[in-house]
């Protein structure tokens, strides 16, 4: 399944996507891959508020996930949570003290 919705969003087919996604995790609540998806699909779609549990559950599996946690940190920019989005620029640096992305974020 998660080769599958992959593919689906490959070939930016979101919404079945999402759809599918959303399905598996009710059978795999705890697949970070998919997790990860469906809330980069819910990023894509400016839905910030939705991604935020995906990429908190995904985050709860792989702690120092970078890539979910800037996702996390832009979602919580995009909805004027400063503080929080900071909170997750820091742990990426945590993991990658060179990261640029979170260096320019953090104002360093």
């Amino acid at each position: 399944m998660v080769k599958e919705v992959r593919r689906m969003v490959k070939e930016k087919r979101y919404g079945p996507a999402l759809k599918a996604g959303i399905e598996y995790l009710r059978e795999v609540p705890e697949n970070h891959d998919i997790l990860f998806i469906v809330g980069g699909i819910y990023y894509m779609q400016g839905r910030y508020t939705a991604a935020l549990p995906y990429f908190e559950r995904a985050l709860s599996i792989g702690r120092y996930d970078t890539e979910v946690l800037a996702l996390k940190a832009q979602c919580h920019r995009r909805l004027g949570q400063k503080s929080r989005a900071d909170e997750c620029w820091r742990d990426i640096l945590e993991v990658d003290p060179k990261n640029a992305e979170a260096l320019k974020m953090l104002g360093e």
